[in-house]
């Protein structure tokens, strides 16, 4: 599989915590759904147990406990042979974290994304 390799700035901790999110679809609609983070970061965090597709750049509030967080859509990966999806965010807000004490870490992550999916989520942000 061709693949795209980048840099996080920020390494991922495996953390799965029950998280709420809302989104607006197409149609303008407002759309909530309960979730868990598969991984986290200060700034971000990939969502698995996603049953809406929802497309780069959408941006949407999470909520966990009592916090509330928005984030944008960085990237969707659709789960073969499901209905699910995971997702992974970016957050909007300086600043914001998600309350927990989470290990410093200036290490640089390196990940590698599908070329095929780089070029779906670009294809996505242009209309």
């Amino acid at each position: 599989m061709d693949t795209q390799i980048g840099k996080r700035r920020q390494k991922r901790i495996k953390m799965v915590l029950p998280v709420k999110i809302w989104a607006r679809d197409d149609l303008d609609h407002p759309v909530s759904e309960l979730v868990h983070t598969l991984d986290i970061t200060p700034g971000g965090a990939r969502l698995g147990a996603v049953h809406r597709e929802l497309k780069v750049g959408d941006r949407l509030t999470l909520q966990y406990r009592q916090r509330k967080i928005q984030f944008r859509v960085a990237w969707v990966k659709a789960l073969e042979g499901t209905s699910e999806y995971q997702v992974g965010l970016e957050s909007l807000a300086a600043g914001e974290n998600w309350g927990l004490d989470l290990p410093e870490t200036d290490l640089i992550d390196e990940f590698r994304r599908p070329r095929a999916q780089t070029a779906a989520a670009k294809a996505t942000t242009k209309h």
